[in-house]
């Protein structure tokens, strides 16, 4: 579960599984959201799921 973001981002964002990383990089628009595992769980629709907070934004370079 990744939380957080610039304005204009979904206050909750669903993703595929990150394994056992620590931060994960999501394309958005021209360039990447960037989050870090805040080593705690939420539940979400009966699951267990890890939290991510949103830290940063790089863009895509030309």
């Amino acid at each position: 579960m990744l939380c957080g973001g610039p304005d204009g981002s979904p206050p909750t964002w669903e993703v595929e599984s990150p394994g056992a990383q620590t931060r994960v990089k999501v394309p958005r628009g021209n360039g990447y959201e960037h989050f870090e595992f805040t080593d705690e769980c939420a539940e979400y629709e009966g699951e267990q799921l890890p939290v991510y907070r949103w830290c940063y934004r790089t863009y895509i370079a030309e």
